[in-house]
């Protein structure tokens, strides 16, 4: 039988032909697929990570490990007077308690070379005091004496007044003795002229006898002028005294203002003792507080000829080694370094002018010592090992000079209490001066916030609040919105 012959198909079939050798140049080849997506997986985790991996801001500083308590940190020990250095009491490296001797100088000055010199002293300032005892008992004395003489004047003036008053009275009386004499004076001779009249008679103008004579006897005429020549002698004697007793107010007064002046001459004059003598007792006084001076300084020289520790420590750096070596004042002979105590521990780290704005008090501090093992991570400090937490307790307000500020970190006493932290190590294993590296952490960003900062200069954020003053304005744009939606449907009701 014959086989029938195929029919030709409806539609025309294509025969497969190979790629152009162009497209198979271009054409990525099959290895490098995976590679591909690697990278754009790792792309894509990037990109994440720029957004949503969180960066710890911080600024860096270094410093050393410092005492805070200014008397517990090392202290020079100085001699505090000139002389020689008389010999040692400690060794290097000795651990002294507070009041230990040190030291011993002796004197080189002249002034003090005298052995006896504080015996001759209290001696001297005995003197002074005898002296000022015998000043005092002669003040006492000079001031019962002005007691004496004030009473003394008291009575004196009263006395002088008295008697001029009374010579004031002698006049009164011998001014009316005298007017009494003459009344009876021109009595006297009234009656004598009219006794002699009847002795002698009388005649008228024309030569007749008024009066015969012979009436009166002689006898009665020479009485009668015995009694006008008495009564006359009376009134000059009346008229002497009168002169007498003015000379003698006169004298009472002139007497009175004497007795005055004579008393208080003499009150005067043991005032004026008084005061000398007080005068001296103040001077004596002075020269015994300058000798009590002098003994006193005397006594802390000799004190100071022992050079003292002040406080507990270990004695280091013996400057002065020769027995004889002469020393100045203010001379170091050791260095003194009290016992370190944990509490006192503190690190001083140092700023650049740059990054000193961004700190504040209490902002929080990785510190790294050297000598510590450590492995720090400055963006994520919670993975950090070997670092501990600090502090700001102090920021300088100005600058050493160039351009840096110095602050000071303490332990955070909180966290090491709550076991968020580590203590730091004992003092006697991180001591003073051990160089650190301190970390002051600022806010926490995202990481493309934090190269896009780093590849511009820009400094670290300082914020402390970021999201709260962002959403304030909005808050407050809303409340404005709200009140000014009331107030438009408020309006409108009363269109």
């Amino acid at each position: 039988m014959a086989q029938t012959a195929r029919q030709p198909s409806a539609f025309p079939v294509k025969s497969l032909s190979p790629a152009p050798q162009a497209l198979r140049l271009v054409e990525s080849p099959r290895p490098a697929r995976p590679f591909a997506f690697i990278l754009m997986l790792f792309l894509a985790l990037f990109i994440l990570a720029l957004i949503y991996v969180p960066w710890q801001q911080s600024v860096t500083g270094v410093g050393q490990l410092i005492v805070f308590s200014p008397g517990e940190r090392p202290q020079n020990v100085q001699a505090q007077i000139p002389g020689r250095l008389k010999g040692w009491r400690v060794q290097e490296g000795d651990i002294v308690e507070a009041g230990t001797v040190i030291a011993e100088i002796a004197e080189i000055d002249a002034k003090f070379l005298d052995p006896n010199q504080l015996e001759r002293l209290e001696r001297q300032r005995e003197f002074l005091v005898a002296q000022r005892e015998a000043a005092q008992s002669r003040a006492e004395a000079l001031q019962r004496q002005i007691r004496a003489l004030d009473q003394s004047r008291n009575l004196a003036i009263p006395a002088a007044d008295e008697r001029a008053r009374q010579a004031a009275d002698r006049l009164r009386s011998a001014e009316q003795s005298l007017v009494a004499a003459k009344q009876k004076l021109l009595a006297d001779e009234l009656n004598f002229e009219r006794i002699r009249d009847l002795n002698k008679g009388k005649k008228d103008a024309d030569g007749n006898w008024v009066v015969q004579p012979g009436l009166r006897s002689d006898r009665d005429f020479e009485l009668a002028r015995q009694t006008v020549e008495t009564s006359r002698a009376d009134v000059e004697r009346l008229q002497a005294l009168l002169d007498a007793a003015v000379r003698d107010t006169k004298v009472g007064d002139l007497d009175a203002r004497r007795v005055e002046n004579d008393t208080l001459a003499t009150l005067s004059g043991a005032q004026s003792s008084y005061a000398a003598a007080q005068e001296t007792i103040a001077s004596l006084s002075n020269s015994i507080q300058k000798i009590d001076i002098e003994i006193q300084n005397f006594r802390e020289r000799v004190a100071q000829r022992q050079v003292i520790a002040p406080r507990a420590g270990q004695i280091t750096q013996l400057r002065a080694v020769g027995e004889t070596e002469t020393l100045k004042s203010g001379d170091v002979l050791c260095v003194l370094i009290p016992q370190a105590r944990e509490e006192e521990q503190a690190v001083e780290l140092v700023l650049s002018d740059f990054d000193a704005p961004l700190v504040r008090l209490g902002d929080p501090v990785r510190l790294q010592f050297e000598g510590f093992p450590a492995v720090q991570f400055v963006g994520w400090p919670s993975v950090a090992i070997g670092t501990f937490g600090g502090r700001i307790v102090a920021i300088d307000s100005v600058d050493d000079g160039l351009n840096r500020f110095r602050l000071l970190v303490k332990p955070d006493y909180e966290a090491i209490e709550a076991g968020k932290d580590d203590p730091w190590p004992e003092p006697s294993m991180l001591r003073p001066g051990t160089q650190a590296t301190g970390w002051v952490m600022l806010r926490v960003v995202s990481l493309g916030f934090e190269l896009w900062r780093q590849f511009n200069g820009f400094p670290p954020m300082f914020d402390r609040n970021p999201i709260e003053r962002k959403k304030k304005p909005k808050d407050e744009k809303a409340k404005a919105k709200g009140k000014g939606g009331q107030g438009g449907e408020g309006d409108k009701d009363d269109k």
